[in-house]
């Protein structure tokens, strides 16, 4: 406010009238601030939510063509669907569940999925902290090559891994994925766990060594118990590449149907002219089971873990 705007008074009014006028000015600032911080989350919001909306809208559909018969599937689109009459039945599950085998490849996968989980997490660990609290010669060289590999395609490495697995009598076996998935998983994990150790108090580091506590003990009583966040994104990032997986699985697997995964049995619904559509629908929905579980069970923690290292202090 300029000076020609404040009333001028005189005598001892003077003041008390200039402070009011002031106070009336500063509300009216402090006013339009929250009315365009407001105006600014609400414009936020809305453009949160369109953009959610409109990435879920081929998820949507291919759920509403999954309740659709195969005529009406090959026939007109699945939008046309939300208005009576409708068509709807289950027809496309009960075929998925009691032909096509999906039970065998859902235990397949779990089979393949949960130790492809575990490994990466438990090893990436381990060189997490040690990259972190421990010295060694070469440390920062050998953590900057491992965080060099995560810029590799890993189809570069499926042939040469093929081989050396081949010669080893592992192919066609769960020994073989096991193997690729933990190998392909281990610079991510290396790289986003020795940052969120890294973060942790080093008073407390030195304090569990003070009181006699050995690397081992320090490991897993304090860095393990305070990094569940990290290690519950990393689970959630890992499980769902995993259990995504057709590539890995297809090749050292074999397309063999009796260790075959989801991925791999819903690929073989579809014939090589397009036919069993309505069946992959299905299938595809009954195979986001699991994995939704698993994410929406470690919501809070994969939250925290994306945070954590983001802010200090």
């Amino acid at each position: 406010m300029s000076t020609s705007e404040i009333p001028m008074t005189t005598g001892q009014a003077g003041a008390p009238a200039i402070a009011t006028q002031l106070v009336r000015e500063a509300e009216k600032e402090q006013a339009k601030g929250r009315y365009l911080k407001g105006w600014s989350g609400s414009t936020l919001t809305i453009l949160v939510i369109l953009i959610g909306v409109l990435w879920s809208i081929p998820t949507f559909g291919l759920f509403v063509a999954s309740f659709l018969p195969p005529q009406v599937i090959t026939s007109t689109g699945w939008w046309t669907k939300l208005i009576p009459p409708w068509n709807f039945t289950i027809e496309n599950y009960q075929a998925v569940i009691q032909g096509q085998g999906m039970g065998q490849a859902f235990i397949n996968s779990l089979i393949i999925a949960i130790p492809g989980t575990i490994l990466p997490i438990l090893l990436g660990a381990f060189a997490a902290y040690a990259f972190a609290w421990m010295k060694f010669p070469g440390r920062d060289w050998i953590f900057f090559g491992v965080v060099a590999l995560l810029v590799v395609p890993s189809q570069i490495a499926l042939g040469p891994t093929f081989t050396a697995l081949t010669s080893l009598g592992l192919t066609g076996t769960y020994f073989a994925v096991w193997i690729a998935h933990t190998a392909f998983g281990l610079p991510f994990a290396v790289f986003l766990l020795r940052n969120f150790f890294a973060g942790l108090p080093k008073d407390l580091m030195e304090s569990a060594h003070i009181d006699g506590a050995s690397t081992w003990r320090t490991f897993w009583t304090i860095a393990l118990p305070l990094s569940v966040p990290a290690l519950a994104s990393l689970a959630i990032f890992q499980f769902m590449w995993v259990w995504n997986d057709l590539l890995v699985a297809l090749i050292y697997l074999g397309g063999n149907p009796d260790v075959a995964p989801v991925t791999l049995s819903v690929a073989n619904l579809v014939g090589t002219y397009g036919q069993g559509y309505n069946l992959l629908t299905a299938a595809a929905f009954l195979s986001m089971i699991l994995p939704l579980i698993v994410f929406f069970a470690m919501q809070r923690y994969f939250v925290r873990g994306i945070l954590a290292g983001s802010v200090k202090g």
